[in-house]
């Protein structure tokens, strides 16, 4: 069985691996000090990393703002719902809005526009 997880916490884990690589990155840079050019550059190469994660922070905040909020019926807490399947945010509850996929087993694939 694959292991699921809101949509909202996927992309907010890519964001802060964002983050860790691009501190990693500029880190990486300190092994040249001898060469101020490539230390530079590893300098910026994180930096972009590091504006790249504030870039996806700023987009997921605006998606969230447009999500269905529902309450789960697993842990009774309000999570926000994109698509047409999603996961609880607290307690990995499969959810759907849709009447036609309920009681169905859980499968990301329902979210695609076109199923093969």
């Amino acid at each position: 069985m694959a292991k699921y997880s809101s949509k909202i916490n996927k992309i907010r884990t890519f964001a802060l691996s964002l983050i860790f690589i691009g501190f990693i990155v500029m880190y990486g840079g300190i092994f040249f000090r001898s060469s101020p050019v490539i230390m530079t550059l590893f300098m910026i190469l994180g930096l972009l990393f590091i504006i790249a994660s504030t870039v996806v922070y700023f987009w997921i905040g605006m998606l969230s703002t447009k999500t269905v909020q529902v309450i789960c019926p697993n842990c009774k807490k309000i999570t926000k719902m994109l698509g047409r399947v999603d996961m609880c945010m607290y307690c990995n509850e499969p959810l759907t809005l849709d009447k036609e996929l309920e009681g169905m087993e859980f499968d990301e694939k329902y979210n695609k526009k076109k199923q093969s």
